[in-house]
C-alpha cells in the first residue's frame, strides 16, 4: 500500500503548470535571434597528397590562422637512437589575426586505395595561440599506425572553437 502512495503523494506536490503538456510547434514563441558579434564555428576541411618525413607547405587560412605546415614521422629521442615513441603529425600554424584563436585538428591518413591507416586529433593544452604568434601542435596517432608511412593522401579537418 505505502509503494503506490508515494508516486501519488509525488504526483500531487507537482506545480500544474510544470505538469501541463508543452503547447503545439505552431503556437511556441520563436527562438530567441542571436545577437552581438557571435559567428558560427569556423570549419577548414581538405585533401593533400602525403609524403612520409618531410615538410609539405599548405596554403591555407581560416579566420586569421593561417596553415604553414605539416609533416609525418615517428616520434624519436635522440638519447636512444632506436627508441620510437609513436607516429605523429605536426602541423604548424600562425596566427595574423587580431585575437587568440583556439584550433582543433584532425588527421586522417589513407592508401591509394582510399583504405583508412590512420587518424590523430589535438589541438592547444591551455589557451590557445595568440595574435601574431606561431605555433605547432603534434597529433599523435595511436594503436593502428604501422601502414602510415606508405600512404597515399591525407585530410585535414581544422575548426576553430572561438
Amino acid at each position: 500500500m505505502l509503494n503506490l502512495l508515494i508516486p501519488a503523494l509525488f504526483l500531487l506536490a507537482q506545480d500544474p503548470a510544470q505538469a501541463a503538456p508543452p503547447a503545439p510547434a505552431a503556437q511556441q514563441a520563436p527562438a530567441p535571434a542571436r545577437t552581438g558579434n557571435l559567428k558560427p564555428l569556423s570549419f577548414f576541411s581538405q585533401k593533400f597528397a602525403f609524403h612520409w618525413d618531410q615538410s609539405m607547405p599548405l596554403n591555407a587560412e581560416l579566420d586569421g590562422l593561417k596553415i604553414n605546415s605539416i609533416y609525418f614521422n615517428k616520434r624519436t629521442m635522440n638519447l636512444f637512437r632506436s627508441a620510437e615513441f609513436g607516429t605523429r603529425a605536426v602541423v604548424e600554424v600562425t596566427n595574423s589575426a587580431r585575437d587568440t584563436r583556439v584550433p582543433g585538428f584532425a588527421v586522417a591518413v589513407f592508401d591509394a586505395d582510399n583504405r583508412l591507416l590512420g587518424v590523430a586529433s589535438g589541438g592547444p593544452k591551455i589557451g590557445g595561440v595568440r595574435a601574431g604568434d606561431t605555433d605547432t601542435f603534434e597529433l599523435s596517432f595511436h594503436q593502428v599506425v604501422e601502414r602510415i608511412p606508405r600512404a597515399d593522401h591525407f585530410i585535414l579537418s581544422v575548426e576553430l572553437t572561438n
